[in-house]
């Protein structure tokens, strides 16, 4: 085993440990994606190529420890992953195929346990299985899970044929702490803007139902909706005639919501950035995801498009400054606080953007397509740190899906229900 500096982000997720039940280091902080794959799956060479896969990426082998300075990286060797092999019911097999990713993601998956990545092969027959994979969320973020379905898909494919592995070189999550250790920290520049930029202001955070004690560990539910093709076609052309993104229209649509709920007209949202700020570390898993405050002032606002035109210069100014949010706050340690406050919850808004070649995999004969298009609601499901997470996504098919998860002990479900119909119908009438 081998020590290492943490990243930025490690140390950020240290200050949300709360032990092995609960928060960063929860048993619940995991990522679960799934594939529907076509063709014969042959369990005993998934299981090599995820393997493979441990080997190839040693932060599914890293531990975060706390230390005196701080915490350091414990590096363990190469070790073998868990792959459990399911038998599915022959019934509505779509909806079937969105139970098991449902399941696996309300499974508690320990932190303490290496490696970093279980798998699970659902099969209703032969040639129609499901994977799905699951990580803990100190190991990888969003862009990490598409750059580990390719790497099984290359790994299976070439244990099956015998071929060398077709991957990149991928370099060690690791190496990215040294880097940024060594890069000489945040320019002044930036932390300058952000000590201005946020100076007087709060986190926006959202009322919930009651307060949860400090020794009740968290519920996390989700609640998901599929905004329908007509607004879901309006949303993405009129991000296209203000020449935004669906993001940001998304975004102002949530902002003008909370300035409504809370009174406040200067809304702060906070949002995911890739965090990779080495091109270098293009192909390596890890944690790299980076918490970004959005800031933007709805003084004198009405519709929505003058909200987007707000919104679009926020985002601007705010990803043309992207650094770690630790560094934030130190300059504005004020917008932290309303993460501690126990009668509300920030929510985190973003619009999820995995890599391309995640979205089409090849296992030797058989083909894979990612199960974007989630319609089932979750009682249970992976947790958060703190707050809530309102998730959107752009399907192949052009329609919006959104997931938000919230604490269960928090809020009430017919509350949650209620903040997402308000947003649809906010969307609706601005955009008739």
């Amino acid at each position: 085993m081998t020590g290492a500096p943490l990243s930025s982000n490690q140390e950020f997720l240290l200050s949300f440990d709360k032990g092995d039940a609960d928060g960063a280091f929860g048993e619940r902080h995991t990522l679960v994606d799934a594939w529907r794959l076509t063709g014969p799956v042959d369990p005993a060479v998934l299981r090599s190529a995820l393997d493979d896969v441990v080997a190839r990426h040693d932060v599914l082998r890293t531990l975060v420890l706390p230390d005196e300075d701080g915490g350091h990286q414990l590096v363990h060797p190469p070790c073998p992953a868990d792959l459990s092999v399911r038998s599915l019911p022959a019934g509505d097999r779509d909806h079937d195929a969105e139970v098991l990713l449902n399941e696996v993601d309300a499974e508690p998956f320990t932190v303490r346990e290496i490696p970093l990545l279980r798998a699970v092969l659902g099969q209703f027959d032969e040639k129609d299985s499901v994977l799905v994979l699951a990580t803990h969320h100190v190991a990888s973020d969003d862009w990490s899970m598409g750059l580990l379905a390719r790497d099984v898909a290359a790994c299976y494919t070439a244990r099956l044929t015998g071929d060398p592995v077709a991957l990149p070189e991928a370099r060690q999550y690791a190496e990215f702490a040294a880097w940024q250790r060594e890069s000489g920290g945040t320019p002044e520049g930036a932390r300058d803007y952000w000590r201005y930029k946020l100076a007087g202001y709060d986190m926006t955070a959202i009322a919930s139902d009651r307060p949860v004690p400090d020794d009740r560990p968290d519920v996390y539910a989700a609640h998901r909706l599929i905004l329908d093709d007509d607004l879901s076609a309006r949303v993405l052309a009129f991000a296209r005639s203000m020449r935004s993104t669906p993001f940001m229209v998304l975004l102002a649509a949530h902002q003008m919501q909370l300035r409504d709920m809370t009174g406040v007209a200067g809304v702060m949202t906070p949002t995911f950035s890739a965090g990779r700020y080495q091109e270098g570390f293009t192909d390596t898993v890890g944690p790299f995801f980076n918490l970004l405050p959005l800031l933007t002032d709805l003084t004198g606002t009405r519709h929505l498009r003058d909200v987007v035109g707000r919104v679009r210069a926020t985002c601007f100014e705010a990803y043309a400054h992207d650094v770690p949010f630790g560094d934030i706050v130190e300059e504005a340690p004020r917008i932290a606080e309303a993460f501690g406050d126990p009668g509300g919850a920030v929510v985190a808004f973003q619009v999820l953007q995995p890599p391309p070649f995640a979205d089409d995999l090849v296992l030797g004969p058989a083909t894979g397509v990612a199960i974007r298009d989630r319609r089932l609601s979750q009682r249970l499901s992976s947790g958060i740190p703190n707050g809530g997470s309102w998730a959107f996504e752009v399907l192949r098919s052009g329609r919006i899906a959104s997931s938000f998860k919230y604490n269960a002990n928090a809020f009430d479900e017919d509350t949650v229900s209620a903040i997402v119909d308000d947003l649809r119908h906010r969307l609706g009438a601005a955009l008739t």
